[in-house]
């Protein structure tokens, strides 16, 4: 019985040994990847708007050279504006190709989504990130800059045809006893157009109460904008508009307000004025004719007309780089709109302004010039508004 069991042990050791003689295989070492390199069809891209549906730019890029099925690769395109580090960049991801093209209107888009103004080029920020299907072993692309124009698209809303704008409501100041005086009150409840597509008013409002936008101030109502939701549905601050729109709803608070309506994006927004409002305006200064003596309202040479809301122009011969200021009250020093800066620190061919500013330049060459005093055109922090000289 011994014998047999010796016997036994003796074959499980051959087996094990006879095993452990059978080395096994080496396991395959696959090369890792290499950063894709890309490229563009052109470096730089301004297509017209008829060309909007043919494509504007391709990107091509070279293969990573993965261990797997080039198909199952995966590529994220990524395009911002320079500058930005891609911090806001819009993406695309591409499984398996080489390339991706932006025909023109989807391109345009992406370049008005960042804040781009028509026909005006910009340089742009192009780059890939290749990985596997579950993004590990990704690799980024060299950075490329292109140079990118976006064309004008038709305005989302259809702009007045009479190219004016008025406010009419309860919500404001010219409201009757029903609230919806029409005709309203002039010029205090006219927009002013500040460029093409968009229009600006600086606006007595009552807090909680309804307003909308009319082409005309004839009693007509044929044609009004308004809320895109149900009447006073919308958010106070700002939302959509359409022609043809429900009223609209005032902020809780009643105050001044710049109400700012852009057709383009066919959006507005309401936001409190927190500049000072002039109801009359007259320039006085070295740079003008009367030089530094206050003119009184008998003056009617250096007195502003008041075109709209917020709009005041006036046509004027002025001094080379002398200065001047904006006084709400003929006669008094005791209020004055100037320069942001310091004296004469303006830009002479137009800048923000502000409540007790600076003295302000006149431009480098004497001459007539065009003075628009726009109190609804900045977005400049202190500001009371814009203004703007044009040469005659």
């Amino acid at each position: 019985m011994r014998s047999i069991i010796n016997f036994i042990f003796l074959i499980a050791a051959g087996v094990l040994f006879f095993a452990a003689c059978d080395k096994a295989d080496e396991l395959p070492l696959y090369a890792v990847g290499t950063a894709p390199a890309l490229t563009s069809s052109s470096a730089t891209v301004a297509p017209a708007p008829a060309d909007s549906n043919s494509v504007a730019v391709t990107f091509s890029w070279s293969s990573p050279n993965y261990a797997t099925d080039s198909a199952a690769v995966k590529y994220v395109l990524e395009i911002d504006s320079t500058g930005r580090n891609f911090s806001k960049a819009v993406k695309r991801t591409v499984s398996g190709a080489l390339s991706y093209s932006f025909i023109a209107k989807d391109l345009n888009a992406i370049l008005l989504g960042f804040g781009m103004a028509f026909n005006t080029a910009y340089d742009v920020d192009v780059r890939v990130t290749s990985s596997y299907a579950n993004n590990n072993e990704s690799y980024k692309s060299n950075v490329l800059k292109i140079r990118a124009t976006p064309y004008k698209i038709p305005p989302k809303v259809a702009l007045p045809a009479s190219l004016k704008l008025f406010i009419v409501g309860s919500g404001t100041a010219g409201g009757d006893a029903t609230g919806w005086n029409n005709p309203m009150p002039v010029p205090s409840q006219e927009f002013s157009r500040i460029d093409e597509t968009t229009w600006g008013g600086v606006f007595q409002l009552t807090g909680g109460k309804s307003y909308l936008l009319l082409p005309t101030n004839n009693n007509v109502w044929d044609i009004k904008y308004g809320g895109t939701g149900g009447n006073n549905s919308n958010n106070v601050d700002g939302d959509n508009f359409k022609v043809g729109g429900s009223d609209l709803k005032t902020p809780a608070a009643s105050g001044m307000y710049k109400i700012i309506f852009d057709f383009q994006q066919g959006k507005f927004t309401v936001t409190p004025y927190t500049g000072t409002l002039a109801s009359a305006l007259v320039i006085v200064g070295d740079a003008t004719p009367d030089g530094w003596t206050n003119p009184g309202p008998a003056l009617p040479s250096q007195t502003f007309t008041r075109v709209n809301s917020s709009l005041f122009e006036l046509t004027i011969a002025l001094n080379a780089s002398k200065s001047y200021l904006f006084l709400p009250v003929a006669g008094s020093w005791t209020d004055k709109y100037g320069g942001m800066g310091g004296n004469n620190t303006n830009n002479v061919n137009g800048d923000d302004f502000k409540f007790s500013g600076s003295d302000m330049k006149s431009p480098a060459v004497a001459g007539t010039y065009k003075i628009s005093v726009n109190f609804a055109a900045s977005n400049a922090a202190g500001a009371s508004g814009k203004f703007t000289l044009v040469k005659q």
